[in-house]
């Protein structure tokens, strides 16, 4: 009987699964050759370096807006042309702000201290600065243009541009900018300052402009409401102020010695002064008027007086008449009226 072969366990080893077999695929996509992630690297490197002096270029030159903290700016940079505002006005102005945020930035320069000096937009930083004050933000910021001015006048211009389509500036304002600048040496003369900060506005306006500038001069600092005062009662008040130098004392003595509380009452009380000085001014000239014309005149020339007499007739007094000036004299009379004396 044959012998039976005894079984054996299998070897765990056949039960385990067999690795993957490497396999590949027309689809697949090849690893990219090592000089193709260099040029790729290098161009992403070249985009984002021109992308970079793009946008540093474009905030040196004023054109991308940048946040600024708002305690960094400068208010009084430049005097500035607005005297007064208005508190409706800025009520509305902060309501804006509050609901659609700053819409418009601010126009700054960089000043040598780090901080920025406000060209344009005063009232968009003061309603900013109340609504921090209200909200107890320590940090409020404010969009700005960071322009680059090359001159103090075209800081100047700018501001004057600016206000000139949003705000409704006097003329008592507008005249006050040209004085103010010529003040601090931006321009050497108010005709040029005028002619330059107002370029843009027609002649007739520059002209009314310019004929505040006397009732700035003597009414700065010392009239309350320079806003109220109206074109016709400016103009009124430069030609008084123009034509007697002693006016302008007499006024500033009476605005500093009343207290007005409102624009209608320095008004009142400016209209009143000029009244009483334009009928003393014609008190005055109706009596030169009335005085008898004195029955001579006399003007002295060399040793001579010559003495015009109100019939017209001329007389010549002083020393003796020389005869030797017989000839010229009549050579004179003869040529004067074709008269021949005999």
């Amino acid at each position: 009987m044959a012998k039976r072969k005894r079984l054996t366990p299998p070897n765990p080893s056949y039960l385990d699964t067999p690795p993957a077999l490497e396999t590949k695929s027309m689809f697949s996509t090849p690893r990219s050759a090592p000089i193709a992630d260099v040029a790729r690297d290098a161009s992403s490197t070249a985009a984002l370096s021109e992308m970079a002096e793009s946008l540093a270029r474009a905030r040196d030159e004023g054109r991308m807006v940048v946040a600024l903290p708002l305690d960094e700016i400068v208010m009084d940079h430049l005097v500035r042309d607005r005297l007064v505002v208005d508190a409706t006005e800025m009520q509305t102005l902060k309501t804006s702000l509050r609901s659609r945020g700053q819409q418009t930035p601010i126009e700054v320069m960089q000043l040598e201290d780090g901080r920025y000096g406000l060209i344009s937009g005063w009232r968009r930083c003061q309603a900013l600065s109340e609504i921090a004050q209200e909200d107890r933000d320590d940090d409020p910021t404010v969009l700005a243009l960071l322009r680059r001015p090359e001159e103090a006048s075209d800081a100047y211009l700018a501001m004057v541009e600016e206000n000139e389509i949003r705000v409704d500036l006097s003329y008592f304002e507008r005249a006050r900018i040209v004085a103010k600048a010529v003040e601090e040496g931006v321009y050497g003369t108010e005709r040029t300052a005028l002619q330059m900060l107002f370029r843009s506005a027609s002649r007739a306006k520059r002209s009314k402009i310019g004929s505040f500038l006397p009732v700035v001069r003597a009414l700065d600092g010392v009239v309350r409401f320079p806003h109220g005062l109206s074109e016709r009662l400016g103009l009124s008040l430069a030609q008084a102020l123009n034509d007697d130098p002693g006016f302008a004392p007499r006024l500033q003595a009476q605005l500093e010695a009343v207290e007005v509380e409102t624009p209608e009452a320095e008004t009142a009380l400016l209209t009143k002064a000029l009244a009483v000085h334009n009928q003393s001014l014609k008190a005055r000239t109706e009596t030169k008027s009335a005085e008898p014309e004195p029955a001579f005149r006399d003007e002295t020339i060399g040793a001579f007086t010559l003495r015009r007499h109100r019939d017209g007739t001329l007389s010549i007094l002083g020393a003796a008449w020389p005869d030797k000036l017989d000839p010229d004299l009549k050579r004179l009379l003869k040529n004067a009226s074709g008269f021949v004396p005999k």
